[in-house]
């Protein structure tokens, strides 16, 4: 069958409909990208042992490891070689009695992160490190927060130590700290805990101002051992339908002086990605691509549902479209080999 345009008359086709000759061509359609992937966006979240030759794989997270301080530098050195630039890190406890009610284990000059932190910026110095900033690794409940006898959140007093873990981080030389908790005012109390130890101009403060409580942080629980004894984060983290409370957080924590905002999750988020595109347009966004959406984008892959490195693409292209600039993710190690060859149309 002759292609329409053939015996249409001229005067029936508008030239304007004609779009395929912009990109019936691989590289054509990476032109058409607004925006591109770089290696330089990307974050890969690291697992920090309390065993210091640690390396063990995670079951829920498939090509993912647990590494000790010592497994560490060997592994990030090839990934550094490849075009790594930032990691976040996030401790683990393997001796759960090391575990308090106020998360004393979270900035222990001896603990997992702090030790990392050192190794990391010895070995690697132009690696940017970053550091989750939360208690619900090192608490025995399993909450972001320190609690009142009745479980709910004490916003003072977690608040404090929140930011004293934070400053503890910036000073062992870590580059930013990423306050995940949700708990309201920490972003002003880190702040000022930064000015006042007269690190505020050396450290990035990149909050997780946007994020939702939901079903997709299960393999992270079971990689960082951090999921609550009892209840849950619904009151402190955001309801998966409240764009609104995400946009009056966004608002809120630049007022407190963050530095860069964190949408998460990511996937089905994106309408908020675009929210803090908008509202937060002079600040860097970037997604957390998490481990239940990492871990479903692997299982359909094993089903045969889609191929894995082009719904990669496609999932992290999406981000971009929305207006991040930058995503943790656990498909870094990949993108640093995927970059590398030819563009993914």
């Amino acid at each position: 069958m002759p292609h329409k345009a053939e015996y249409l008359p001229d005067r029936e086709v508008s030239i304007s409909s004609i779009l395929q000759g912009g990109y019936n061509n691989p590289l054509l359609r990476i032109w058409q990208h607004e925006r591109q992937l770089h290696k330089n966006m990307f974050i890969f979240p690291l697992f920090i042992s309390d065993d210091p030759e640690d390396e063990t794989p995670i079951p829920s997270l498939p090509n993912i490891k647990r590494y000790g301080v010592n497994k560490l530098i060997p592994y990030i050195e090839g990934l550094v070689k490849k075009g790594l630039r930032a990691v976040i890190l996030f401790g683990v406890l393997l001796n759960e009695s090391s575990k308090d009610d106020v998360g004393t284990a979270a900035d222990d000059p001896n603990g997992p992160v702090i030790q990392a932190i050192k190794a990391l910026k010895a070995n690697f110095p132009n690696l940017y490190v970053m550091c989750d900033v939360c208690l619900c690794e090192y608490t025995n409940h399993g909450h972001c927060g320190i609690l009142y006898e009745d479980g709910s959140i004490n916003t003072v007093v977690s608040v404090r130590r929140i930011a004293a873990v934070a400053l503890n981080y910036a000073r062992a030389g870590a580059d930013s700290v990423a306050p995940s908790d949700m708990i309201d005012g920490r972003i002003k109390a880190i702040k000022r805990g930064l000015i006042d130890a007269g690190l505020a101009h050396k450290v990035f403060v990149m909050s997780y101002a946007a994020k939702f409580s939901g079903n997709l942080y299960g393999p992270f629980r079971d990689a960082a051992g951090s999921c609550p004894s009892h209840g849950d984060r619904k009151c402190y983290q955001l309801p998966s339908g409240g764009a609104g409370l995400a946009r009056r957080a966004l608002v809120r924590d630049m007022s407190e002086g963050t530095d860069g905002v964190i949408v998460k999750p990511s996937t089905f988020y994106l309408d908020i990605v675009r929210d803090a595109a908008n509202i937060c347009s002079d600040y860097p966004i970037c997604c957390y691509h998490v481990s239940g959406e990492y871990a479903m984008l692997h299982a359909a892959a094993e089903k045969g549902i889609c191929d894995l490195k082009s719904i990669a693409f496609e999932a992290h292209y999406g981000f971009l479209r929305a207006g991040a600039r930058l995503i943790i993710s656990y498909f870094t190690p990949e993108f640093l080999d995927w970059l590398d060859g030819p563009p993914s149309s």
